[in-house]
């Protein structure tokens, strides 16, 4: 099982963790690889509301939602919109742009996957097959986690655990490939089979979620977006993020959803303190957008045990939930199938010679 796991899917194991070990470091890539991003400043409130004004302006055709990320950091302002015409069922597909720290002018624009980070991520997740993709890769998931539990059941020493895990530095090459692809492999099998197994259900969320709240409960759903009953005068991004953040004390709003036409509300993204993802939060208030009342919340530090499990995929994923430390280790576990899938395919090209 393992050999012909190995010789089939070895290959697509390489593939995602290089891109992986990639992506670990996919924002901070993304900025160095583009200039016109790299500005000087720091976005305060009043600058989300001119970069709303700024956006609407730019990009008059654009009438559907705009997502504002609010980094807490200097520099740009990351904005995306989603679902552009021009992408239409290719899932995941945003328009992104960045605008100066004033909020003044847009300095980069482009689709998703048209960048190089970008392309990259969206080989990682889904082999650039959109939402086809995913499934497929989230299936094969499974099969690259029975690659790396058969690794390990066969590897298991049924005698003394020394031998097991000695290095023959004078043996035949045959058996130091096989030394060097056992302990490569015993090294990063904990973290493989934890960013294998957490990836799957990222790229599955509905056979996760079927799978999971029996037994854990349901989790809490991301407030649904309503019409827009009385049209009037916007409030400003401002007061939308101080209400949200007044809503849910000592979280930091991460991403406002500007409401597009016919919408009702900003919904908000907020970072708990308990939160283990300080870019994709769990928590969520909704405003209105003409009364600044709130709508709606979900509040994962009061939700179940399936939010408790749910809210540390994605930073176990990508190594955010425990900062640079599991990042770097992240990005070594990455390189380990490129490792195994040389020792073991050129072992096993020795062993089947004449």
């Amino acid at each position: 099982m393992h050999l012909w796991l190995g010789l089939s899917l070895g290959a697509l194991m390489v593939l995602a963790g290089v891109t992986g070990a990639l992506l670990v470091f996919y924002v901070e890539i993304d900025r160095a690889l583009h200039p016109a991003v790299q500005v000087a400043g720091h976005a305060g409130p009043a600058d989300w509301d001119r970069a709303a004004v700024t956006l609407h302006a730019t990009f008059p055709q654009r009438d559907g939602p705009w997502r504002l990320e609010l980094t807490g950091r200097d520099g740009a302002i990351p904005a995306r919109y989603y679902h552009p015409a021009e992408r239409a069922g290719a899932g995941h597909a945003p328009l992104m742009a960045w605008l100066s720290p004033d909020g003044g002018r847009v300095l980069r624009a482009e689709f998703w996957g048209d960048g190089g980070m970008t392309w990259i991520y969206d080989l990682h997740y889904c082999l650039k097959l959109g939402p086809l993709g995913g499934t497929i890769f989230g299936w094969a998931g499974l099969a690259l986690a029975m690659l790396l539990a058969s690794g390990i059941w066969a590897w298991w020493p049924r005698g003394g655990w020394a031998k097991a895990l000695r290095f023959k530095a004078g043996a035949a090459p045959v058996r130091r490939l096989y030394d060097w692809h056992k302990l490569a492999g015993l090294a990063g099998a904990p973290l493989l089979l934890l960013l294998t197994l957490t990836g799957v259900m990222l790229a599955l969320p509905q056979e996760t979620d079927s799978v999971l709240s029996p037994m854990l409960g349901q989790a809490q759903k991301a407030p649904v977006q309503p019409a827009d009953a009385a049209p009037g005068r916007d409030i400003p991004v401002s007061r939308a993020v101080a209400v949200a953040q007044a809503a849910l004390p000592g979280a930091r709003a991460v991403w406002v959803e500007l409401p597009g036409r016919g919408q009702g509300a900003y919904r908000l993204r907020l970072a708990q303190p308990a939160d283990p993802s300080p870019r994709f939060p769990h928590s969520w208030v909704m405003v209105d957008r003409h009364s600044g009342a709130v709508l709606a919340t979900a509040d994962v530090a009061r939700g179940g045990a399936l939010d408790i499990w749910l809210k540390w995929l994605h930073p176990l994923h990508d190594g955010s939930a425990a900062g640079l430390p599991l990042r770097l280790a992240v990005v070594l576990a990455g390189l380990v199938p490129v490792a195994l899938y040389v020792t073991g395919v050129w072992r096993w090209w020795i062993r089947r010679r004449p």
